[in-house]
């Protein structure tokens, strides 16, 4: 193997220590742990304190919590302790004393030449990966980081020998080469582990450039060759450590679970069983489809808030409710009316497959769209050039200084009447959905990088893919799709409350293409063929459902007259859905909108904190059980899915990403000072891309404080892995498992747990590992029904 490839390939293996983070515009929920989920849970967070210094379980003062509010049953505890090697009637007081002496991690303040390393490194990484906030921008970004890197860097003062910088090779593969000279081969992996691991937050962020084929990533171009070659350089001239030495084997670590691992499970299963037992409970009686027609059925996002609005729209009138991924099956790339930028409106594991523009179809109310608009961007840009303007800055401040001043009292002292202020103003000028279609006829001759809308074959394949998932066989006459976005004023991580199936965006614009794609005739024609049979007075509309005042907005401008008053209705019932979940979360719908326009709310909204179970089944197993907004929920129903397909795509999809935005939680509040990202309060938003502590250094990779803690030691969001519980035959389940390694990975490494609730046998069976099973509910012995249905290669 040639140097060149040896060193790519050794950067590539090392790399997968290191998550993917995206922008903080379009922020992503993802494991940051990801590179180690092929490991058991506890050797994972072993590793990652390694590498990070990160704690991976709650502390002594969590569990303690816990215990007093009842989350943890006496008995589960024992058991587990049990299980795991330990005393079973071990005092619980004592193991807490035992793991408060663990629970401080030595972290030395003091700084060294690494660190110096990493505050260089920090500083050009800004400048080079700033995503338009920047007024002067780095010289040569569109040569790449390595390039430009070597062309500035030669004048920082702050080097001690910066212009040997231009001794380094044309090529960042060929200065990694020449900077390890005197290493072994056998040690690069682990030399790029170290350095790419020193400040995941960047890493994290050039590995989304180099992973996508975004506008920035082409404009300007990195790669974790150029970034390794820049940081060795540095170290060589700081003085810092080139190869941090073999790590520790841990040859002499206790066989059982360590103990906060044992706690931990002693919780999660207090949980699990209180909603399998109410799952199983609805289970037995269960009846078949009375054939009913529903006044409306609602499609929301399986996110977790949406279950509270649900409960209350299915309060108000004969309503059916359904939970499907938010960005409703179809990967695409939007760009909405006067965005200058298009984004991937799908789940991080998917690829975007098709282009969809927001197009006009209406130019009055677009003039009146434009009008405003135009007037906005011309009265900002004005604001930027004065403000950013060496000649017009001081004076510019000293004469708007208060009107500034009464603006950000109004903020501070009259929240509420700012948001009705610009409610009003939002109710003079058309909306873009009133007057734009989504652009989902196929066009050949776009010249786009990706086809610009569907075929019909891939719209009646995603509707049908759709209706499929979620076990439909009757259509009300009104059909929502109701995708959801938030609202709130001077929030960094205000993405990370917009939907996660969406990637951090909005979820209005999927459901529309969806809803557009329904009422297509042809579409509808197909879809008969294949079993679908919709009513010619079914009309399919779309919405969005803001989850900071629990609004839900009907995009429904052009439905015809012979649909006005099921409109008027439905928007009547959704107010009084809206006031109830309102109350119910925040007190009332004014104080949520109060939240959503006051700009020092550090909790407009708590987002998906809480988040522990995910229930895959029909909506009668959990309409009738008050589960706090802490559960997704997908519709499902097994009689409708012979083969399996449905379930199959609903277990490597939406399960996959609900346990990405499950640790995602967990890790930010067991060590939110590594793994998430402080308070707001002293975070430093830079470059439009993530938000430092302090004024330089990693960029922060997870949730603020804020979005976790009730108060500064006490979390919000009670840190669970995923309970998951699906209602459908045992055996199922097990051959999708057997047929995709990667999920079984997950549940045989202990990322997440799965309980099947199976009508056929009447039972339920927790997954043991290795595909086994135990029964819950019968009296038949373990060991007579553990073992999983034989699956051959030939299957």
């Amino acid at each position: 193997m040639s140097t060149e490839a040896a060193i790519h390939d050794s950067i590539e293996r090392a790399a997968t220590s290191v998550g993917t983070v995206w922008p903080l515009h379009s922020f992503v929920t993802a494991n940051p742990l990801s590179g180690f989920e092929d490991r058991p849970f506890p050797e994972a967070v072993d590793r990652a304190n390694d590498l990070f210094g990160g704690r991976g379980y709650p502390s002594a003062d969590v569990f303690r919590r816990a215990w007093e509010d009842g989350r943890i049953d006496p008995e589960t505890l024992a058991d587990e302790l049990a299980a795991s090697g330990y005393d079973a009637d071990a005092d619980p007081e004592t193991l807490l004393a035992r793991m408060a002496t663990d629970d401080d991690p030595d972290r030395d303040d003091d700084a060294t030449p690494a660190d110096r390393v990493d505050a260089l490194l920090s500083k050009w990484l800004a400048a080079f990966l700033d995503e338009g906030r920047a007024e002067w921008s780095m010289p040569n970004r569109g040569h790449g980081f390595y390039a430009a890197f070597r062309h500035a860097v030669r004048y920082d003062r702050e080097i001690p020998d910066a212009e040997a910088v231009t001794d380094l090779p044309g090529e960042p593969t060929d200065a990694v080469r020449d900077l390890l000279a005197g290493h072994s081969e056998n040690r690069w992996e682990a030399i790029f582990e170290h350095h790419l691991s020193a400040l995941p937050g960047w890493t994290g962020l050039i590995k989304h450039r180099t992973d996508g084929d975004s506008d920035w990533g082409s404009t300007c171009p990195i790669t974790l060759t150029g970034y390794l070659a820049a940081r060795l350089f540095l170290a060589e001239q700081m003085g810092a450590p080139v190869d941090p030495g073999p790590t520790a084997t841990g040859d002499d670590a206790d066989d059982r679970h360590p103990l906060p691992e044992v706690w931990l499970r002693a919780w999660e299963a207090t949980y699990r069983d209180e909603l399998v037992d109410a799952v199983a409970d609805e289970s037995e009686t269960l009846a078949d489809a009375d054939g009913g027609r529903p006044d409306a059925q609602f499609v929301f996002c399986i996110d977790t808030r949406s279950e509270r609005i649900r409960r209350h729209i299915e309060a108000t009138g004969t309503y059916e409710t359904h939970g499907y991924a938010g960005f409703f099956g179809v990967p695409m790339r939007h760009e909405g009316y006067g965005s200058d930028v298009a984004v991937d409106a799908c789940p991080p594991i998917l690829d975007p497959q098709h282009r969809i523009d927001d197009r006009p179809t209406d130019d009055d109310r677009q003039a009146g769209h434009d009008r405003w608009s135009n007037l906005v961007d011309a009265g900002t840009h004005l604001l930027k050039t004065l403000k950013s303007n060496a000649a017009t800055a001081f004076s510019f401040v000293e004469n708007a200084g208060s009107g500034y001043g009464a603006a950000l009292a109004a903020r501070t002292l009259l929240p509420g009447r700012v948001y009705d202020t610009l409610q009003r103003v939002d109710g003079r000028t058309p909306d873009a959905h009133e007057f734009c279609e989504p652009t989902v006829e196929h066009d050949p001759d776009a010249g786009t990088a990706l086809p610009r809308g569907l075929t019909l074959d891939e719209k009646v394949s995603y509707a049908e893919t759709a209706f499929d998932l979620m076990g439909w066989e009757t259509f009300a006459r009104v059909v929502v799709f109701a995708g959801h976005a938030s609202q709130t004023a001077n929030n960094p991580y205000g993405s990370s409350l917009d939907c996660g199936a969406c990637a951090g965006n909005p979820g209005g614009p999927s459901a529309r293409v969806l809803a557009t794609v329904c009422n297509d005739e042809a579409v509808r024609d197909a879809l008969r063929d294949r079993g679908h049979d919709i009513p010619d007075d079914t009309v399919f509309v779309a919405a969005e459902h803001d989850t900071t005042t629990d609004e839900v907005t009907l995009f429904a401008a052009d439905v015809s007259e012979s649909h006005a008053t099921d409109i008027a209705r439905l928007r009547a019932d959704l107010e009084t859905a809206r006031a109830g979940a309102a109350a119910e979360r925040t007190g009332s719908v004014r104080d949520a909108e109060r939240r959503a326009a006051d700009w020092a709310e550090t909790r407009p909204e708590w987002g998906l904190a809480g988040n522990a179970g995910f229930v895959v089944g029909p909506r009668e197993l959990t309409d009738d059980h008050h589960l706090d907004g802490r559960a997704f929920l997908h519709s499902y129903d097994w009689r409708t899915d012979d083969d399996g397909d449905a379930l199959e795509a609903i277990v490597t999809g939406p399960l996959v990403v609900t346990q990405w935005i499950n640790t995602q939680y967990y890790f930010s509040t067991v060590d939110n000072a590594v793994y998430g990202s402080g308070s707001k309060i002293t975070q430093n938003p830079v470059g439009n891309v993530g938000v430092y502590q302090g004024n330089g250094g990693d960029l922060m990779t997870g949730l603020p404080l804020q979005s976790l803690y009730a108060t500064d030691d006490e979390p919000h969001h009670q840190p669970l892995r995923l309970s998951t519980v699906i209602h459908a035959p045992v055996d199922r389940v097990t051959d999708i498992l057997a047929a995709h390694d990667e999920v079984t990975s997950l549940l045989d490494n202990g990322w997440l747990s799965l309980s099947v609730v199976d009508p056929e046998r009447d039972d339920v069976f927790h997954y043991e590992g290795d595909l086994t099973w135990s029964p819950v509910r019968s009296d038949t012995p373990p060991t007579q029904e553990r073992a999983a249905p034989a699956v051959t290669a030939d299957d």
